[in-house]
């Protein structure tokens, strides 16, 4: 019999790999964003289910890198998706040239909340949001198109939450 904590490990990296092919190809974006989604869902119900205990630090070690690498990388495309869903991503692209550097920013974010997660220093996830929130003020005051700072509120809260479904995934699996 398989143990969980080697299925959670499979799953994560195939999620891990769903998000790499769709960074890299750029095609079938929405396909991909939401396969990833669907098998991080799935590896998270099998975390749930068996609940947090002190399993082999090797497994978990190996889980918590990929789940960190997959809170990076998945991030952004399930971002994408929900933006796609809002308003078919023409207003996200105008909004993406007034929020220059986005990607590279909620890559950072995505790191930053995974990692203050993991370790289970709460503070830090208030820092993350306050810094960000901060950086982007100048942009978010723009009165030239109102829909920044509405793409700001969806595009951090869907990149905080996938880190912290990827770091709920680290931190519950045995």
């Amino acid at each position: 019999m398989i143990s969980e904590p080697a299925v959670s490990i499979g799953l994560t990296a195939l999620a891990l790999v769903l998000a790499l092919v769709g960074l890299v190809l750029r095609r079938a974006a929405r396909l991909l964003a939401a396969a990833t989604l669907g098998v991080l869902a799935l590896a998270l119900v099998v975390a749930w289910l068996h609940g947090p205990a002190d399993g082999d630090d090797t497994g978990r070690r190996w889980l918590t890198l990929l789940a960190g690498a997959l809170a990076v990388t998945g991030g952004g495309q399930v971002t994408g998706l929900v933006f796609s869903f809002i308003d078919g991503g023409e207003r996200v692209r105008r909004a993406g040239q007034v929020l220059r550097g986005g990607a590279w920013i909620g890559a950072l974010e995505r790191v930053a909340v995974f990692t203050t997660l993991v370790v289970g220093w709460g503070p830090g996830l208030a820092i993350v949001l306050a810094v960000k929130g901060l950086g982007r003020y100048p942009e978010l005051r723009n009165d030239d198109d109102t829909g920044v700072a509405e793409r700001f509120i969806i595009g951090t809260f869907t990149s905080v939450l996938w880190a912290a479904a990827c770091a709920g995934l680290a931190v519950l699996t045995p």
